[in-house]
């Protein structure tokens, strides 16, 4: 079992609050890319370590991310 996340990077304003609040701070700004706002927005560094709480889900004004628990 484990997790999938996704960012919808266009959307991204770069507030950094998923950052934040993320217990395992497995979410950093994606230095690699630029959104159409010029903004480096947010990835997750590794998605197995991912414990899903949500609380990057929770935090996000925009809701950008999306938690998916994988079956298996």
């Amino acid at each position: 079992m484990g997790f999938r996340v996704t960012f919808k990077t266009e959307a991204c304003k770069g507030c950094e609050l998923c950052m934040a609040f993320c217990p395992k701070k497995l979410i950093v700004a994606d230095k690699s890319v630029l959104n159409k706002s010029g903004i480096h927005p947010a990835m997750i560094t590794d998605t197995t370590a991912c414990i899903g709480c949500l609380s990057c889900t929770l935090m996000c004004p925009d809701a950008v991310i999306t938690v998916e628990k994988l079956e298996g």
